[in-house]
């Protein structure tokens, strides 16, 4: 499996174009059942909307699905669908919600429209990159602890977790080619008093962007 990128979190945006009321809202997707049951909710949620134009793509292009829902075709979901491939990002699921104001926006109104609610519910997620991390587990002394937070983060590694005892004991997520360097320079900062030890390997998502 190698990388690929999704959204961080799920989101909900909003602004009003000559009088119409559009809602966007991005969710995280691991399957297309999920991805329907979040459709589902939003036509629900707004049942008195004109239109809840929507789409989703899942894990390396198997599936990749929209609907206009009544806006003329090709104004609404496949430019939303273009957002996400654009960008790269799969196993993601948006939703577009239109409250007309009554004002004909035109086609290429439209499209602008769709492109920009799709756009901005997908910077308010934030977007994630899953890779495979090697998950490390180390023992730090206190005074070191604050210069292993800025170590981890300069390798490109997480702190999966902390515990605090004697000493602070940390559980990092490093990139498979990140551990041996990383490994090295924590033995010459701490002179030899901290020794990393591997536990396994994991698919993990890591934020690239703020949500």
């Amino acid at each position: 499996m190698t990388e690929y990128f999704v959204p961080t979190a799920e989101s909900e945006t909003e602004f009003i174009e000559k009088r119409s009321r559009f809602i966007g809202h991005v969710w995280r997707v691991e399957c297309e059942e999920e991805a329907k049951a979040h459709i589902a909710a939003m036509k629900s949620q707004y049942h008195d909307a004109r239109h809840n134009c929507w789409c989703y793509i899942l894990r390396e292009g198997t599936v990749m699905r929209y609907s206009d829902d009544g806006e003329p075709q090709g104004t609404a979901g496949q430019p939303m669908l273009e957002v996400f491939r654009r960008e790269g990002i799969e196993n993601v699921c948006c939703v577009v919600t239109r409250y007309f104001g009554g004002i004909l926006l035109g086609a290429g109104g439209l499209l602008r429209a769709y492109t920009r609610s799709a756009k901005d519910a997908l910077d308010a997620a934030g977007i994630s990159v899953v890779r495979r991390f090697v998950l490390c587990s180390l023992q730090v002394p206190y005074h070191l602890f604050d210069r292993m937070k800025l170590e981890v983060e300069a390798w490109n590694g997480v702190i999966h977790e902390t515990d605090y005892g004697e000493q602070v004991s940390l559980q990092i997520l490093l990139p498979e080619a990140m551990v041996d360097p990383f490994a090295k320079n924590v033995t010459e900062l701490s002179a030899g008093g901290v020794s990393i030890q591997t536990l396994g390997e994991r698919f993990q998502a890591v934020p690239v962007t703020s949500s």
